[in-house]
């Protein structure tokens, strides 16, 4: 057998694929094996891949690299035409399990294989075998479940009860806000019916047929969903079914007013938790309106209004003082500041000249630029942020999982224990069969898990949506939870620590040259050569405005340094190499000097202009701004341990990791061996972070309890590779990241610790007749209120909050 290996880009097999982690990646990986001479496949990350590559090892001996080239092509084929996947927006009234209720009758809809369901965040994710079910019959699916979807409507769900009068009037408000419409109507019909008997003599009929309407409102979207999936052969013991045998039960005992004012504030604590809601909902839809809906193209000499969807790739756009840019694309014309604020975070604007990059829905500041569009609508940064942030608010944590699965049998045993405490005892003689059935009753209303199931879904879609505010994608509320988990932090160095590229740190001139006259001649020569080192020293003669003068023709001596002539004299710089291989005497002083530097993890040039020695120039790359704050911000919120990463030799790393103040440093690693690194980390604490650029570091990325890529607004990949991608280049994000993370997980626990608490004392309270239907029905709501409203603390975090 004569094993070989090829790879294969996963983009290539599987066009189709939303993201890294789809089915569809792994169905492939599974299949390949199946196949003659395949041994075996797996997916590999590599640097500037989005999605990776698909590794593939065969036997040579049975079967030809075309031939295996040509099997992997033709089964993504087949799986991409066998599979589609969608994402659909919905607006679905009721309690907070009919998520299960949606995601269970998708579920057995012939084709689809799987559904996932938030209420909170009002979108659905399903996919489905594409010759058995496409997307238009899963939208009709949900309209006939009753669930208005995307697109079926103008309402405006995040409108407040305040402008109704100034958008239209109350009967476009009422149509508008159907279900807190139908709440208010409810209790304004309990109010007439328990006053008017209470205090007018309201006859006896009149008040019946009003506590029926108040039943009729109260209800009315309950039932109908409930009732719609009866009728499907569908039997929902949920937290709406607890309510409608809790009102009917108390109506059956004659409690109308109690039965009408459960229902009533049940209705209305629903609205009043939707329209908070879509304060965090409003926030991320927010993003889609950053860019504008049209762009000013120059097409044959004409400036022309062309809506952004018909802007190609290559075409110019022209963007006014204080216009939001519409493309994605480089300046071919012009200088501005712009705020790029809405995408990466960034509290200050950034200057982009011409060659810079700029991105649809930021801002521009006071100069006209002309933009080369390099991306069209739909693959603009912005557009693939808003379909990763859609797709990360059905990505359930683990904690939501706990409790859909916990009030998923905990509901059915409420029924049975209600039955019992219904007929157990009465029969025994312990008290009469009224105060059992009426017990029963409120022991449902107690038992209800809405605040439960509520709760964490609530505090996940908010700190989804303040970090999407703020420039850090959150790929899935389970990548938040493990962020606010992580005790050890590894870092990259280059690139994320550090600026990522040379900056000259010293100038040392020897015994009677001058520190200008160093940086002069040194500039003067390496400004025709284009190497990283050679660059730092031109930038810093410029950034001094010293006059440069002529050099002449540059030529390289590889691994020693370059040559040329300023003068009519030859210049010379590079290592001592270039000296020493010439039998040229080095000066002692000069030769300590570059010691000193290189010890200290600077890379070092020695200049030499004509018989004189002009010095030593020590360059290094410098770590970013504010690095040891941050990092000392980052252990303030609980970070035990922080570890540098790099490929770098470790004089160099050991200098900035002294500069910033790490824990740690692992040094000349290869890729595979920062893979090896996190999982040591992994094993000393349980669970890392890891912080990288998104591209080079995405095997050790990976692998760690929580990826973070910086600098994704810059590149496709670093959206792609990791959990949590910072849009920003800016180290800041880091502690924002974490610190929002812990937050979102404290409110988790808060609300888990409310929601059981209420539940366990309304238990003991409704069971011994402490508490009645009524103030059981006051607690309840009011703790699904209490929990929501802690969530969408999240949407006001800030980093001085730490």
């Amino acid at each position: 057998m004569s094993e070989q290996t090829v790879r294969v880009e996963l983009p290539l097999i599987l066009p189709g694929v939303p993201g890294s982690d789809d089915a569809c990646i792994e169905r492939l990986r599974t299949q390949m094996p199946k196949l003659r001479g395949i041994l075996d496949a797996h997916v590999v990350r590599e640097s500037g891949r989005e999605i990776g590559l698909l590794c593939i090892h065969y036997d040579g001996d049975m079967v030809s690299l075309r031939e295996v080239q040509q099997a992997a092509s033709r089964t993504g084929a087949e799986l991409e035409a066998r599979y589609g996947h969608t994402v659909v927006r919905i607006r679905a009234i009721g309690g907070e399990d009919v998520a299960r209720r949606i995601e269970g009758r998708l579920g057995r809809m012939d084709g689809v294989v799987s559904a996932s369901v938030s209420l909170p965040a009002q979108a659905a994710r399903v996919e489905f075998e594409a010759s058995r079910m496409d997307e238009e019959r899963i939208r009709e699916a949900l309209k006939e479940m009753g669930y208005e979807v995307d697109g079926d409507s103008d309402r405006t769900p995040s409108r407040r009860v305040g402008e109704w009068t100034s958008q239209g009037g109350w009967l476009r408000g009422l149509r508008e806000h159907r279900e807190l419409s139908l709440s208010l109507l409810a209790g304004l019909a309990l109010a007439l019916a328990w006053t008017g008997a209470r205090w007018f003599g309201l006859p006896k009929p009149i008040e019946l047929a009003l506590y029926l309407g108040s039943y009729l409102l109260g209800a009315w979207d309950l039932v109908r969903h409930w009732v719609g999936a009866l009728r499907k052969g569908e039997v929902a013991f949920d937290i709406d079914l607890l309510m409608l045998v809790a009102a009917l039960g108390a109506a059956a005992l004659g409690a109308w007013a109690e039965g009408g004012f459960l229902l009533f504030l049940f209705s209305l604590a629903h609205a009043l938790e939707h329209m908070a809601l879509d304060r965090a909902r409003g926030a991320i839809r927010a993003l889609a309106d950053l860019a504008p809906a049209t762009a000013r193209v120059l097409r044959d000499g004409e400036m022309l209004d062309v809506p952004v969807e018909e802007v190609r790739p290559g075409e110019w756009v022209v963007v006014r003082p204080a216009e939001r840019i519409p493309v994605d694309g480089s300046v071919q014309k012009g200088r501005s500041s712009v705020n790029q604020a809405p995408i990466t975070g960034e509290s200050m604007p950034v200057e982009k000249e011409v060659g810079d990059e700029v991105h649809a829905g930021t801002v521009n500041g006071e100069g006209a630029l002309h933009i080369q569009v390099t991306r069209a609508a739909g693959d603009r940064t912005l557009d693939r942020v808003i379909k990763l942030v859609e797709e990360a608010q059905t990505k359930k944590a683990p904690t939501e999982r706990f409790t859909d699965r916990f009030t998923a049998v905990f509901v059915p045993i409420v029924l049975g224990v209600a039955v019992v405490l219904a007929i157990g005892p009465p029969a025994l003689g312990f008290w009469s069969w009224g105060t059992g059935f009426y017990r029963a009753m409120a022991l449902l209303v107690a038992a209800s898990p809405c605040a439960l199931a509520i709760g964490t879904p609530s505090a996940v879609l908010a700190g989804i949506a303040q970090a999407a505010r703020n420039g850090i994608l959150v790929k899935g509320g389970v990548h938040l939870e493990r962020l606010g988990a992580v005790e050890a932090l590894a870092m990259d160095k280059t690139g994320t620590l550090t600026v990522g590229h040379p900056e000259v740190t010293e100038l040392s001139p020897h015994e009677g040259a001058s520190r200008e006259e160093l940086l002069v001649i040194g500039a003067a020569v390496e400004r025709n050569s284009q190497h990283p080192l050679a660059k730092a020293v031109v930038r810093r003669a410029t950034s001094e405005a010293l006059d440069l003068p002529e050099a002449g023709e540059l030529t390289s001596l590889t691994a020693r340094g370059v040559r040329s002539s300023v003068g009519g004299l030859t210049v010379e710089i590079g290592s001592l190499r270039l000296w020493e291989e010439a039998k040229v005497a080095v000066p002692d002083a000069l030769r300590s000097e570059v010691n000193r530097l290189a010890a200290d993890g600077q890379s070092v040039m020695a200049v030499r202009h004509g018989e004189r020695w002009l010095g030593v120039i020590g360059l290094s790359d410098q770590p970013r701004a504010g690095a040891t704050a941050i990092l000392s911000e980052i252990r303030n919120l609980g970070i035990k341990t922080i570890v540098m990463m790099t490929g770098d030799n470790r004089g160099v790393a050991e200098a900035v990791a002294r500069g910033v103040g790490i824990d740690e440093v692992m040094a000349e690693l290869l890729p595979e061996q920062k893979v090896e690194g996190v999982r040591e980390l992994l094993e000393r604490h349980g669970s890392v972070a890891m912080v990288g650029d998104g591209v080079n570091d995405a095997p050790a990325l990976a692998t760690a309890t929580v990826g973070i890529a910086m600098g994704g607004a810059g590149t496709a990949a670093a959206l792609e590779t990791a959990d949590i991608a910072l849009m920003g280049d800016d180290l800041a994000g880091i502690p924002f990241a974490i610190g929002l993370s812990r937050m979102t997980r404290r409110i988790i626990r808060q609300n888990l610790l409310i929601s059981l608490s209420v539940i366990g004392s309304l238990i003991l309270a409704t069971t011994t007749g402490i508490f009645g239907i009524g103030l059981a029905v006051v607690v309840h709501e009011g703790s699904t209120l209490l929990v929501v409203g802690n969530a969408l603390r999240i949407l006001r975090y800030g980093p001085d909050q730490e």
